[in-house]
């Protein structure tokens, strides 16, 4: 699909990375939880591979096609097609549920020989498809190693984007690793999530430098036909997953998650003050660390600029928490004084259980100018990367001072699962916050920006925060959100619940000179949910943009529940199909802290009360 810049379309716009495969629309597929599919696999495994032996020792003989050769053949012909027909039947009866049957009976059947191990006597379809999908990931990584150092490159900036990309296809292939040795259906569909937003960032590093698809059809065509195939490949293992999962709760009435649900969504529960204002994957010696002062008695590293600490920068704080973390069981907790740090950290997803307190909002401040109009993908453009799981920052602010002038400018991106920011400021223009992938949990915070400023295709949930519009440029709208979910089975959104939208200081004095929106669709299965927060008059009656003309508004969630505030009137919404104004307590509920996020329940306690699970 032909790449638009934002100046193609209207001067803002996000560069438009429209799937290029979009799945197809269909009943979804039907399952047989976990059944093999290859009942005989033993047997017919070893026929074939004594077949194709035969064949490559003994040229010669087939050629002159010896009586005997023929014979022998006949036989192992008859003898192997016994054995094949049930498999390969129920291999694309299986692919043909799938959103993309050709490409998943294409690389099974071309690859089932590689694929199984001889020494398992039993097989899932959804085995089978993870195993096909990493395969071919690995290919596709060990492509675009070659093309970092590859002489064909487009030019030096190219250099970036297949940076970008091989981190993406390495944390792929970790993904698919813990996909396949999990039992937890709802941690595979996080990380099968997560796995196809790698591969469509991958894609966007391309298109932010402005590097035609030409090029990499025409020097890397291995790669650029495995880029194309791969998110298939993926869409069609998340759906499997989501089948099975499905399934097998559908088939316990006792399981332990319809039981949560029924919880959550049954009336009134009491919202714990300060330990529970954090989903329940938040361990209780995390929580006693986020409630309390934090600071050097409880901190395991110190930075400080004036010398007073470990290290003067965060940078080298991280690398000594790298050392000091060990396989990542252990909490390690960095206490950031008072004090602006010029400098772009990361903290790469080896660097587990990572915990930043600071002195507070605007007190302790990271700040970065890295932005696409001067040569950064949008994915490295970020003051600060973190992809660790469990991450936690307390009272600090994240900032990108790039400007609305330079657009795709991010100040803080989180691909890391079970992440918590609490009371945390993120400061920018275009692209502030990128919730980049996983499950994340933003409580007290505040956010300020232009366009799209809250984006990404992480299960996020924004709670108590307040979302500041700044003025953009003269020719720029305001969107708040531009969630990218681009497959109708992940389990990715945007919540923002009992939160604040209204004008930053620079934007009040001429807010009815900019429109602002509460969102647009990134991708076609955007999801968005608003709800009991207050929307300031800033918002336009129609509350929402689109991206293009008639892209993704049939196929997008976007929901409104009981705000309040003179931009919540909803008579005047926009009238696309995939946009509701929810009235049932029951939806609303599944976009819960404890539901969306997939926490077991909050911890008992005394604190403010709310209903059906909100």
């Amino acid at each position: 699909m032909a790449y638009v810049s934002r100046l193609q379309v209207v001067s803002f716009q996000r560069h438009n990375h429209k799937p290029l495969f979009p799945p197809k629309e269909k009943t979804p597929p039907t399952y047989p939880p976990r059944e093999p599919i290859i009942p005989t696999i033993l047997g017919y495994i070893n026929l074939i591979w004594f077949f194709k032996f035969y064949i490559q020792q003994h040229p010669k003989l087939i050629a002159r096609s010896s009586m005997d050769s023929l014979v022998i053949l006949a036989i192992l012909t008859i003898f192997t097609s016994s054995f094949l027909v049930v498999p390969i039947v129920s291999i694309t009866a299986s692919c043909s549920q799938t959103p993309y049957p050709q490409v998943c009976s294409h690389y099974i059947t071309n690859n089932l020989l590689s694929t199984l191990d001889v020494r398992d006597q039993r097989f899932a379809f959804r085995d089978l498809a993870l195993k096909v999908t990493m395969d071919q990931a690995v290919k596709a990584h060990r492509l675009v190693s070659s093309a970092v150092n590859s002489k064909s490159l487009y030019n030096e900036r190219a250099k970036l984007a297949w940076n970008d990309c091989l981190e993406l296809y390495e944390d792929t292939i970790d993904k698919l690793n813990r996909s396949m040795s999990s039992n937890n259906a709802l941690d595979a569909i996080t990380w099968l999530s997560a796995s196809i937003a790698n591969q469509q960032t991958c894609q966007n590093g391309f298109n932010d430098l402005n590097i035609p698809n030409s090029h990499l059809q025409s020097s890397f065509p291995n790669f650029y036909k495995l880029s194309t195939d791969l998110p298939m490949l993926l869409s069609n293992s998340l759906a499997i997953h989501k089948e099975s999962s499905t399934s097998s709760s559908s088939s316990s009435s006792t399981s332990s998650s319809a039981m949560h649900f029924s919880k959550q969504v049954r009336g009134r529960r009491l919202l714990l003050k300060s330990d529970a204002i954090f989903p329940a994957w938040v361990s209780a010696s995390d929580r006693k660390l986020l409630q309390s002062s934090a600071g050097p008695k409880s901190a395991d590293i110190v930075v400080a600029q004036d010398g007073s600490g470990n290290y003067k920068t965060i940078t080298e704080a991280v690398a000594a928490a790298k050392k000091s973390s060990g396989s990542g069981t252990k909490r390690v907790v960095i206490y950031v004084k008072a004090g602006v740090y010029k400098e772009n950290v990361e903290v790469k997803k080896t660097m587990k259980k990572l915990m930043f307190v600071g002195d507070g909002m605007d007190a302790t401040i990271v700040t970065g100018n890295k932005n696409a109009q001067d040569g950064s993908t949008t994915f490295r453009s970020a003051t600060f990367g973190v992809s660790g799981e469990g991450f936690i920052a307390q009272d600090m602010t994240f900032e990108n001072t790039a400007g609305p002038q330079k657009h795709q400018a991010v100040a803080l991106r989180s691909g890391a699962d079970h992440s918590v920011f609490y009371r945390c400021s993120f400061k920018g223009y275009q692209d502030t916050l990128y919730v980049y992938s996983q499950r994340q949990f933003y409580r007290d915070c505040n956010i300020y920006g232009t366009v799209d400023f809250i984006f990404g295709d992480a299960s996020a949930i924004l709670q108590n925060c307040n979302i500041y519009v700044r003025k953009p440029s003269s020719n720029q709208i305001n969107t708040v959100t531009a969630q990218s979910r681009r497959d109708p089975n992940e389990n990715t959104g945007i919540i923002i619940h009992n939160c604040r939208i209204t004008a930053a200081p620079d934007l009040r004095a001429v807010q009815g000179s900019f429109r602002t929106y509460l969102g647009r669709p990134w991708q076609k299965y955007s999801r968005v949910v608003i709800m009991k927060s207050n929307l300031d008059g800033l918002i336009e009656p129609q509350g929402w943009f689109p991206w293009s003309g008639s892209f993704g508004l049939d196929t997008l969630y976007y929901g409104e529940y009981m705000n309040t505030g003179a931009g919540a009137a909803t008579g005047g919404r926009v009238k696309w199909p995939g946009f509701r104004v929810i009235t049932s307590a029951t939806e609303a509920g599944k976009f819960t802290v404890g539901n969306f996020l997939a926490g077991d329940a909050w911890l008992p306690g005394t604190g403010v009360p709310f209903e059906a699970g909100l």
